[in-house]
């Protein structure tokens, strides 16, 4: 889920005009002209406000991926399915003195990699435990209005995918939240399946992610070379998780292009629920 604006400036106008005589005027001359002067302001553009962390959002599943803009947000108490839970500043200014727009690929990556990074703790989760849950960061940088009058904040929300563009329905707090089974990631069939439909575990499901494999590389391998790094770390962690040592089963998820070019480096391990 992905994202994407210069800095705004105070008008004066000044305007008027005066005339002033130089020598004495006689009393059939008119009287001196007036002096006057006009002021006129405009009112500094509005950056609108700066968003809070704590902030619950009712954002639709396009609205999640879209990541620009402002959603107001709406009391905790009620239905909501996105909360913030970090709000940075964007680093516009370049080291030539230059101003960045905020959704230059640079200002979209410091969102990214922040927001990214703080929500395996938001959620009490390590990174790798994070990668077998359904919940995600997503980010946002202001409008464009609002970018031109000066907003150069981005902003970490929390949301957790329920199933196929669908939302989960948050509580009112979310710190903590990663251990809860609604948030661990299962699927309604094995991986590879025309039946697969990832969904949080506390919806009906068949199978469940227990493990992942980092690839190394730049480029991703081929997917027999995937498939073998996976086999051995993916039927260990069958194994442990099985009832029975010896009898257990297992799949093996390997990522697709699209997934790699995004920044998933690793492959799931699942197993029958």
């Amino acid at each position: 889920m992905r994202a994407v604006l210069a800095l705004g400036a105070l008008v004066l106008a000044v305007s008027g005009c005066s005339s002033s005589p130089t020598e004495p005027v006689s009393d059939s001359t008119p009287s001196p002209s007036s002096s006057a002067t006009a002021i006129e302001t405009t009112d500094p553009p509005d950056p609108g406000p700066r968003p809070r962390v704590g902030e619950c959002h009712l954002l639709s599943f396009g609205q999640a991926v879209n990541v620009v803009g402002s959603t107001e947000p709406v009391t905790c108490k009620r239905k909501h399915t996105a909360q913030t839970y970090f709000v940075g500043r964007l680093e516009l200014e370049t080291k030539a003195g230059h101003v960045r727009r905020v959704d230059s690929r640079a200002a979209q990556e410091q969102a990214r990699s922040t927001c990214s990074a703080r929500l395996a703790r938001h959620l009490g989760r390590t990174p790798r435990e994070l990668r077998l849950t359904m919940a995600r960061s997503v980010w946002f940088t202001p409008p464009p209005k609002r970018a031109e009058a000066g907003a150069d904040w981005f902003r970490c929300d929390v949301v957790v995918v329920a199933g196929p563009r669908r939302l989960l329905t948050l509580p009112r707090a979310t710190k903590g939240l990663g251990d809860a089974p609604a948030v661990a990631m299962c699927a309604t069939a094995p991986p590879g399946t025309p039946a697969f439909r990832r969904v949080g575990c506390a919806a009906k499901h068949a199978w469940k992610a227990v493990s992942s494999v980092d690839i190394p590389g730049k480029k991703l391998p081929p997917r027999t070379a995937v498939a073998d790094r996976m086999d051995g770390p993916c039927g260990d962690a069958a194994r442990a998780d099985a009832a029975d040592p010896l009898d257990f089963t297992w799949s093996q998820e390997s990522p697709t292009q699209e997934q790699w070019d995004a920044g998933q480096r690793y492959g799931i391990c699942w197993v029958p629920a």
